[in-house]
């Protein structure tokens, strides 16, 4: 596979990435949105008006890691153009991070968990501004809250930026980003109203296997396709 198709799936691949992990979203964003739908007004809790909070934080929330590939993949984009061998690595390590994910959506192995440790501290500081931002008087006053709360330590969305990041450009990295983020939105909707038949569909092992053998080609091909013409 080119350079060239591997950009083209990059936004599938991560929208996938985004859905079959998306269980972990239960639990990590769960609390979140209690902490939402208990600052809804009662006079808009039900319904549509409450499905319009959901989206509102949501798009909030994908809008920051929208940004946040942009930026890495603006960033990474600088010291590739300087070196092709800089390209090769940052891919080889996109790879790597994907297979990773890979084998934690299989629930094979899980070294994702270490990565969230990275973010706890910056957490620290940007975890008031949210609270200030509560409670809400309309479904736009939840949209800097989702963005704020998008910047919450995760061990996917780090693993999913690396790969924006490799993409050495912010259009491509917000891109994955963008895609990512939409995976998850089904199921975040799906707790913000409730219901567990998702859940329950992405909890099934044959699902969360092919899923997994899917995300993991993925990688192992982004690592062949940056290693082949290096000579050792």
């Amino acid at each position: 596979m080119s350079w060239e198709q591997v950009e083209h799936f990059n936004f599938y691949a991560a929208l996938l990435i985004g859905f079959m992990s998306s269980a972990h979203c239960i639990v990590m964003c769960g609390g979140v949105v209690s902490i939402l739908s208990a600052n809804i007004p009662l006079h808009h809790n039900h319904g549509i008006t409450r499905l319009a909070y959901l989206l509102a934080y949501n798009g909030g929330r994908i809008l920051s890691y929208s940004i946040a590939g942009a930026l890495l993949g603006f960033s990474f984009g600088f010291f590739a153009l300087k070196s092709h061998l800089i390209f090769e690595i940052l891919q080889l390590v996109a790879g790597v991070m994907l297979v990773l994910v890979g084998l934690y959506i299989s629930q094979w192995l899980n070294l994702i968990s270490y990565i969230e440790k990275l973010g706890q501290r910056p957490w620290k500081l940007l975890s008031p501004v949210a609270k200030k931002l509560i409670p809400f008087q309309s479904p736009l006053a939840a949209i800097p809250f989702g963005f704020v709360w998008g910047w919450l330590p995760c061990g996917l969305v780090y693993s999913t930026l690396t790969w924006a990041a490799a993409s050495a450009d912010p259009v491509q990295g917000s891109l994955i980003m963008l895609g990512f983020g939409l995976g998850t939105l089904p199921t975040m909707l799906a707790v913000g109203l409730l219901s567990s038949h998702l859940k329950s569909l992405l909890q099934l092992k044959i699902v969360k296997y092919c899923s997994a053998i899917i995300v993991i080609s993925f990688g192992f091909n982004i690592i062949y396709t940056s290693t082949r013409d290096w000579y050792f």
